[in-house]
This record gives C-alpha cells, sequence and structure tokens, in this order.
C-alpha cells in the first residue's frame, strides 16, 4: 500500500486502485460508498447531469487525482453482507465484502473508513495487527461523540512507555454526517487536523462527503455544536413541522396533505436562505401588516418559541460533549 500521508509513493499509487476499506459498515458506510460510486459513474459519461432530490445540478467540481476505485466493506453478518450486496453489487464489479475480516480489510486498504458502533471502538482498533495495518494510512471516523483524542489513545496508549514517530501512526481524521446522507442531502462537518491535512488528503476527504452533500470545516472544539445542529437538528425540524401541520389537521386540512404542504413549504424555506436570504428578511418580506402571518408569528413569540428552541440546542450541545466524555446517565443530570 501506498503511503498516504507523505505522497511519496504517489506515482505508484496512480499505476493501481485506491482501495477504501469501511470497518463497520451500516447505512452511512453504504450511502458514502453509493455516492463515490456514483460520481465514477459520472466521471465515465461527463455529459450526464447528476441531480440531488431537491431538484440542485450537482456544480462541476475539481477531482483529486487519485480517488478510490476499489471498495471493501467489512461487517460481522451475514445479514448485513446480503444487505450491502444488494445495495452496492449492481454498481461496481470491484467490490469486496468480508465478514469478521477487518484486520485483512484494513491491509489491503489506503484508507479506512471507521464505522462500528461507538462502544465497539477498542474491539475493532485493538485487534492484534491492527494498529501496523494502519501505519501511514488515512483513518476517517465517523463515530458519533468520539474525538480523535480517544482513537489515537485506543491505538497509541501513552503508558505503554512506546513512541512512534509520525510515519508510524496513520492520520486521523473527524467527519460528522448526517441522516439525510441516505438522500445524498447530508450536512457533512469536517474537525480540522492538527498540523493541517496535506493538500492531497484535505482534497479527497472533501470529494468523498460532497459526495452524499455539501461540507464545512471547523475547529474540532466545534464539533459539539455541529453535532446537535446537524445531527440533532433534522429532528428537531421534523417536530416543528409535525406541529404545524398537526395545527392544520386541527383546521380541517386531510393529515397526509398537511405534511406534505408543510415539508414543501420548509424546504422550499431552506432553498431561499441558502441561496443568500436573510431569515429575518424573508419573514419580514412575508408578514403584511394586518395579516395572518403576524398574528401567528406574534403567538409563537408569546410562546417563547425562539429561546426554546436555541435552549434545546444549547442543551444537545452539552449532551454531546458529555456523551463524548463517557459520562453515562447525561440526559438525567442537570449541569
Amino acid at each position: 500500500m501506498a503511503n498516504l500521508l507523505n505522497g511519496t509513493n504517489a506515482s505508484n499509487a496512480q499505476s493501481r486502485e485506491m482501495t477504501l476499506t469501511v470497518l463497520g459498515c451500516g447505512t452511512l458506510g453504504t450511502c458514502i460508498v453509493s455516492g463515490i460510486l456514483s460520481s465514477l459513474s459520472d466521471l465515465q459519461h461527463p455529459t450526464l447531469k447528476s441531480k440531488t432530490p431537491s431538484g440542485f445540478t450537482t456544480p462541476a467540481e475539481e477531482v483529486p487525482e487519485n480517488i478510490p476505485r476499489r471498495f471493501i466493506t467489512c461487517v460481522t453478518s451475514q445479514m448485513s453482507a446480503r444487505r450491502i450486496e444488494k445495495a452496492l453489487s449492481s454498481l461496481t464489479d470491484n467490490l469486496t465484502i468480508l465478514q469478521n475480516e477487518n484486520l485483512r480489510g484494513v491491509q489491503e486498504a489506503d484508507v479506512i473508513l471507521l464505522g462500528c458502533k461507538p462502544y465497539n471502538l477498542k474491539s475493532v482498533l485493538s485487534e492484534p495487527s491492527m494498529r501496523e495495518a494502519l501505519r501511514g494510512k488515512l483513518l476517517i471516523s465517523i463515530l458519533a461523540g468520539v474525538p480523535v483524542s480517544q482513537i489515537e489513545e485506543t491505538l497509541y496508549p501513552s503508558d505503554n512507555g512506546e513512541t512512534l514517530e509520525n510515519e508510524q501512526r496513520c492520520k486521523i481524521v473527524r467527519v460528522l454526517p448526517n441522516t439525510a446522507s441516505i438522500l445524498r442531502e447530508s450536512m457533512t462537518v469536517i474537525a480540522t487536523s492538527t498540523p493541517p491535512l496535506p493538500q492531497h488528503l484535505d482534497s479527497l476527504v472533501t470529494w468523498m462527503f460532497t459526495r452524499i452533500g455539501q461540507v464545512r470545516q471547523v475547529n474540532p472544539a466545534l464539533m459539539d455544536v455541529c453535532t446537535a445542529l446537524c445531527g440533532s437538528g433534522p429532528a428537531f425540524f421534523a417536530l416543528f413541522l409535525e406541529a404545524i401541520a398537526d395545527g392544520a389537521v386541527a383546521m380541517g386540512l386531510p393529515r397526509k396533505e398537511a405534511l406534505y404542504m408543510a415539508a414543501q413549504a420548509m424546504k422550499g424555506t431552506a432553498v431561499m436562505i441558502l441561496e443568500g436570504e436573510h431569515p429575518a428578511i424573508l419573514r419580514d418580506k412575508v408578514s403584511t401588516p394586518g395579516g395572518c402571518t403576524i398574528g401567528g408569528l406574534l403567538v409563537l413569540e408569546e410562546g417563547s418559541l425562539r429561546g426554546t428552541a436555541a435552549r434545546g440546542l444549547r442543551e444537545a450541545t452539552v449532551v454531546a460533549s458529555q456523551l463524548g466524555k463517557g459520562v453515562q446517565g447525561v440526559n438525567g443530570t442537570r449541569f
């Protein structure tokens, strides 16, 4: 395997296919691989325009010089293996599905996507020879609530008296996709690295996750609030959508129609804001003097909707930070 961290084996990497291994290939891992495979198909047929479910055409972009073209998925059950084969086998002939062979998958990889359950982190990375298999490779973690420091401590315990040079370690990057990945509408957050990733790796990670939506990079200290906003946010938005649909049902609209209309109205509003409209200006445009909108807004303000929503986001941020530290029963504790 080429050492991706220093790029010294770039010519060797170009002479063969880069391999991406997914350790614990659940829903998110499958979505990421599926997105990459679809992009590879688009690269082979450049006249085809791929669109997201929202209707946006994927913009032209610079593709990294070396991207994954061979894929290995690692699972523990036959049921998971069948699920992956059904989802991905029609998209590529270059897919290997391994069951209970994590070490082999890592040994054959250039880039590893860590997608196991967070509580399985230690058992997966503490397998004999796993640390050696990861040497000089890129490890991308999508584990919720698990900081890079925890993964580093699992792989390279500070109390074993052994000091490893950087080239003997793997490079770990923390990434947070969200549930909309399944529709390639994720808001994915990438924690910046210290020292920064080499340009070719930074481009590769960004390219991989723009296959399933939009990407932003933030300081690692902000990952907890991003977990609350992007990870928990869909649940918050769904609650508000359901609430206003309930109001419409109470006024006589059939529930199926109420949910569809509310969802489309929320989607359209989101698109307008993404295209540059400020929420306050948009709200003011709709609020004609003496109209129904301002009447409804005042009721929402009287109910402290703004403050309650902001407090919910702050609470989710605090809980995320405590979960990342291994604190149990967080939601039953007041800080």
